[in-house]
C-alpha cells in the first residue's frame, strides 16, 4: 500500500483558492465574532489582488489558519499608518507588484487548535514567500492583545511594548512575534480603533530578509522556487534508559523533540532500535528472536505518537526504527518517519546484517523511495544500508538533497563502518547526511547490547563547507543533540560548479544502476 493511500496529511499549509473562502470567512467569525469577521467579498479582494501572498492551514479539510499579504512600497510601509488604511478597507488593495516589502494583513489562527503551531507555520510561509521574491523584508501593525490589562501599570503603550521586549512583561502576540525574530521599529496609535483590547494601538513590526542585496548581480542569482535556502537538522545521540511503561518511553521523546523544536528545527532524527529500551518494561528471559518479536506489540503505539509529535511540534521526525511485524509474518526494521502536515511514511532496512539475520530473524525490506517533505526530498538508509552506495545512489537520483542514517552498533569499529561510509556517500553522492545512535547500556536486562556512537552531521568536502566534511559533531558515548543548519544553495552550487562534480562526471556510458523491485 502507498504512502498516499495509508495515510492523508491531517494538516497541510497551502496557497489559498476561491474554494477556500466560506472556510475563512467563518474561521474569522470564530475568531473575532460576527461584528469583525471578514466579508467574502474582503477575502475575494485579496485573491485577486496577490493570489501568491495568501495561505490557508488546513486541518482534516477545514480551514484552522489564514495567512494575508501584500507588497508595499518602503515609504508607505515603514511610515505610521492604520490597519484600514494601508490594507484599503481589508481588500489588500494597495498591492504594489513593484513594491520591496511585504505586508502582513492578518494571521488568524483558530482558537480550538492552537497547540498545532499553525500561527509559526503561517509565519514561516511568508517568510518564504519574502525569500522567494527577493523582497527587502516583511512590515505590519502587530496587536497588543494585553495593553488594556495593564496599561495602568505601565502608563503608555511605548513602556509596555519596551518592557515586553527586555522580557519584563509578557503579551500574547507580541512575545510570539519576537520569538520569530521579528523587531518593534515603534507603536502606532490608532491602528485599529475596533481592537479594544490592544487600545487602538499596534507594535510596527518588521523582519529583514537575511539574503537580500541591493547589488543587482547578487540579486539575480539569488534563488527562487518552493525550497528554503537553509534546513536546521536536530540529531539525538539517546541514551537507552530502563523505563517502567510505553508512556514513561513516550515522555522522553517528546523531550528531545520539543527541544529540537524550540531551536526552529526543520528535522529531528533519532537511532535505529530506539524502541530496544521497552525490552526493560517486562524484562521476560525470552530467546533474541521473541524478545524482538515481543516489541511489535508496541507499532501502532509507537506510529501514533510519531505522527502526533510532528504535528504537534511542527517538525518532520525521522523516528529511528522499530521492528515491525508485516502481514507475511515477518518482522522487518521500519523507520517512520513523521511529516508536519500530519502524514506518516515506512521506510524499511533494506540489508539486515548477518546477526539480525540469525539471532533476531529480521528479514530485509525491498524498496526505497524518497519521501517529499517541505524542506525537498530525502532519504533514509538504516545503519548498515549505509555501507552500500548502490543504495544512497538511487535515493539522490530520486531527488534526495539529505540522507538521514538511524544507526545503532555495539562496539567502536561497527560505529566507524557506518561513519566513514556515511562520509563516503556524502563526498561521492555531493548530499548531507545525518547519523543518530544509540548509547548507554541496560545491565540485566535481557537481549540488550552494549551501545557505541558519536552522531553526527556530514556534509561534502569542498569549499562552501564545513571543515573536514563535518557540520556538527557529538561526544562519543554521551547523551546530547546536535545541530546544524544545511544550506540547499550550497549543495546545488557543488554539484554545478564545484571543485570536483561527482554527480555530473559520472561515466552513465560505462555503468549504471538498474533498481529492481519485487513482483
Amino acid at each position: 500500500m502507498s504512502d498516499s493511500q495509508r495515510d492523508k496529511p491531517s494538516l497541510v499549509v497551502r496557497p489559498a483558492t476561491r474554494g477556500d473562502i466560506p472556510g475563512i470567512v467563518a474561521l474569522s467569525q470564530r475568531t473575532y465574532g460576527l461584528g469583525y469577521c471578514y466579508q467574502p467579498e474582503m477575502v475575494g479582494g485579496q485573491l485577486a489582488q496577490f493570489p501568491e501572498g495568501q495561505f490557508v492551514a488546513v486541518y482534516d479539510d477545514v480551514v484552522v489558519g489564514y495567512c494575508a499579504t501584500f507588497r508595499i512600497a518602503e515609504k508607505v510601509a515603514l511610515v505610521k499608518h492604520g490597519w484600514r488604511e494601508i490594507t484599503g478597507g481589508g481588500y489588500a488593495s494597495r498591492h504594489d507588484p513593484a513594491g520591496d516589502w511585504l505586508y502582513g494583513m492578518e494571521v488568524c489562527v483558530d482558537p480550538e487548535r492552537r497547540g498545532l503551531r499553525i500561527g509559526r507555520r503561517l509565519y514561516d510561509r511568508r517568510k518564504r514567500l519574502c525569500l522567494q521574491l527577493g523582497l527587502k523584508g516583511i512590515v505590519f501593525g502587530g496587536r497588543l492583545p494585553g495593553l488594556s490589562k495593564r496599561i495602568k501599570q505601565f502608563g503608555s503603550a511605548q513602556a509596555y511594548v519596551d518592557a515586553v521586549r527586555e522580557g519584563k512583561a509578557r503579551d500574547l502576540t507580541l512575545s510570539f512575534q519576537l520569538t520569530n525574530d521579528f523587531q518593534v521599529i515603534g507603536v502606532i496609535p490608532d491602528y485599529l480603533p475596533s481592537d479594544h483590547e490592544s487600545l487602538g494601538f499596534a507594535s510596527h513590526m518588521i523582519w529583514r530578509n537575511p539574503s537580500f542585496s541591493d547589488h543587482p548581480e547578487i540579486r539575480k542569482a539569488q534563488r527562487s522556487g518552493d525550497l528554503p535556502a537553509a534546513v536546521r537538522v536536530a540529531t539525538v545521540q539517546y541514551q537507552q534508559r530502563r523505563i517502567k511503561s510505553f508512556e514513561e518511553f513516550a515522555t522522553q521523546i517528546e523531550y528531545f523533540v520539543d527541544i529540537a523544536a524550540d531551536y526552529r528545527s526543520d528535522f529531528v532524527v533519532f537511532p535505529e532500535l530506539i524502541t530496544l529500551q521497552l525490552l526493560s518494561i517486562e524484562n521476560k528471559p525470552l530467546s533474541p528472536s521473541d524478545s524482538i518479536r515481543t516489541l511489535t506489540k508496541y507499532t501502532d503505539q509507537f506510529r501514533e505518537m510519531i505522527q502526533k509529535l510532528a504535528v504537534s511540534y511542527n517538525i518532520n521526525i525521522i523516528g529511528g526504527s522499530h521492528p515491525t511485524q508485516m502481514p507475511d509474518g515477518d518482522i522487518h526494521n521500519i523507520c517512520y518517519v513523521g511529516l508536519r502536515d500530519g502524514s506518516l511514511h515506512e521506510r524499511e532496512k533494506i540489508h539486515p546484517t548477518p546477526n539480525e539475520v540469525h539471532w533476531w530473524k529480521i528479514a530485509g525490506g525491498d524498496s526505497a523511495e524518497a519521501i517529499a517533505t517541505d524542506c525537498g526530498p530525502i532519504g533514509v538508509m538504516i545503519c548498515y544500508d549505509s555501507e552500500f552506495p548502490e543504495l544512497a545512489r538511487h535515493l539522490v537520483d530520486q531527488g534526495a538533497m539529505i540522507l538521514f542514517v538511524p544507526y545503532c552498533t555495539d562496539v567502536r569499529q561497527g560505529h566507524l563502518r557506518v561513519r566513514y561510509c556515511c562520509q563516503a556517500r556524502a563526498v561521492e553522492n555531493q548530499v548531507y547526511v545525518v547519523t543518530s545512535g544509540n548509547v548507554g547500556n541496560l545491565p540485566g536486562v535481557n537481549n540488550f547490547d552494549i551501545q557505541y556512537a558519536q552522531s553526527c552531521i556530514i556534509t561534502p568536502c569542498d569549499f562552501p563547507f564545513a571543515p573536514e566534511g563535518i557540520a556538527a559533531d557529538t561526544t562519543p558515548n554521551a547523551e546530547q543533540v546536535a545541530f546544524a543548519d544545511l544550506r540547499l544553495d550550497d549543495l546545488m552550487q557543488a554539484r554545478a560548479s564545484g571543485t570536483v562534480q561527482n554527480l555530473r562526471d559520472r561515466r552513465h556510458d560505462l555503468y549504471q544502476t538498474t533498481w529492481k523491485r519485487r513482483v
